[in-house]
């Protein structure tokens, strides 16, 4: 287990490159198994997500090769190896195995998923999904058991608009029979990009990035090569640090459409934000005002990028009230923010930030990944030394964060834990 420490206070410039999108990632490469040859994704964040899913694709029996940032999947030799724990309960985004395992196989054993501890996530809309394409979902010792003679076209409302739901039963449709309709789909840009590969292997999908999509199944898919998106909620974390500390930052490989949202908030704040057609510019503002934000689903403010902003509304002159409204229990981070001198409260579904106040070092624990991101740019704005646990949490959707960090001018590094620090955060 690692820590990272920060020495806070050190002025960011120069530039940073964003990796692919970890959101995307995480469906793309359950999609291959859906093909009859190999298909090859390029650009993917080096993150242990990625990992994680080519250990479990090569556990069912695909060849995968991972160089780099690109992956090529062979998944001729796969077969419906039941999943019922292991790797499989380490992130949330293992539930893409289920419709895509049940798409080429017609039957799937995967365990319930894991990842990070956000309060109820349920995936009864993905199984309202799955079940209207004619399989029978069981749970049994924590596993959940799809099977299904054929899988024939449907018409599916998503009572919740839900991006793992969509891209879930997009994944079981499109070698289904006949056609399937998603009403209320999730708009999300990484639903397009998923669409964009299942369109290269041959599938038939129209209106993916609006809320309804049609999908005529085919019965064989293709390998092909693809290039994931950019990962806007990477790219919006560094605006948040530029905004906080920057002297003039450039972010590299940005989609600025995908950010509009915390553009349109950044600039309310009074932060200078120039976009070109794949940069933004970011710089400093010497003082900037407080601001009201709800999160919403795409195309408005993103939960994932809530708790990263509320280190940077510490900053901010005045009273911030930041509602989130997709992950009410989403506000772990808090706690520690207020370690650091953070003067923050919670009420309900709210957290209500008070400013400016200058922060200050202290030991803290990233309890989820978003929240390891708040934590990182408030060790960065913080006098004195940070010392961050939890590091596990950072490492599933920041690709070499130390180092990209480093490269713009913090103080960073990591450290191993001992023994004896090891046991008190478990204790923790």
């Amino acid at each position: 287990m690692e820590k990272i420490k920060i020495i806070g206070g050190s002025p960011l410039k120069g530039s940073v490159r964003i990796s692919g999108a970890k959101n995307s990632a995480v469906a793309l490469i359950p999609a291959s198994i859906l093909a009859e040859s190999p298909v090859t994704i390029e650009g993917l964040p080096e993150i242990s997500d990625v990992e994680i899913l080519r250990d479990l694709l090569e556990e069912i029996g695909g060849v995968v090769e991972l160089d780099g940032q690109d992956m090529t999947v062979d998944p001729s030799s796969m077969t419906s190896m039941p999943l019922p724990n292991g790797k499989v309960k380490k992130l949330r985004a293992s539930y893409y195995l289920m419709g895509a395992m049940l798409g080429r196989f017609k039957k799937a054993v995967i365990g319930l998923p894991g990842g990070c501890h956000l309060g109820p996530r349920p995936i009864d809309q993905h199984i309202k999904g799955f079940e209207a394409l004619g399989a029978k979902v069981t749970n049994e010792q924590g596993a959940i058991y799809l099977r299904a003679e054929e899988l024939r076209g449907a018409r599916v409302y998503l009572d919740v608009v839900s991006v793992g739901a969509t891209i879930n039963i997009m994944l079981a449709a499109v070698r289904a029979k006949g056609r399937t309709i998603i009403e209320n789909a999730a708009k999300e840009p990484e639903i397009i990009d998923v669409a964009t590969l299942l369109t290269n292997m041959g599938a038939k999908i129209k209106g993916a990035g609006t809320d309804v999509i049609r999908i005529d199944g085919v019965e064989h898919l293709h390998g092909c090569r693809h290039t994931i998106i950019p990962d806007r909620i990477e790219a919006g974390t560094y605006m948040i640090l530029s905004a906080a500390m920057g002297e003039g930052v450039l972010i590299d490989n940005v989609i600025p459409l995908h950010l509009e949202s915390l553009i349109a908030k950044l600039r309310e704040m009074g932060v200078s934000v120039e976009a070109g057609d794949d940069q933004l510019f970011i710089s400093r503002a010497e003082k900037m005002k407080s601001v009201d934000i709800k999160t919403l689903v795409y195309p408005g403010f993103p939960t994932d990028l809530q708790q990263p902003i509320t280190s940077l509304l510490t900053k901010a002159t005045g009273t911030s009230v930041v509602t989130d409204t997709i992950y009410s229990a989403r506000f772990k981070h808090i706690d520690e923010l207020r370690r650091m001198n953070a003067s923050i409260k919670v009420e309900g579904g709210s957290a209500i930030i008070t400013g400016p106040v200058q922060l200050q070092g202290a030991k803290v624990k990233a309890s989820d990944l978003r929240a390891g991101a708040a934590l990182l740019i408030a060790g960065v704005m913080a006098n004195g030394l940070t010392e961050i646990t939890g590091v596990e949490h950072i490492d599933r959707g920041y690709s070499q964060v130390v180092e990209k960090l480093k490269g713009l001018g913090a103080n960073i590094w990591r450290e191993r834990l001992s023994e004896e620090e090891v046991e008190q955060v478990k204790n923790s």
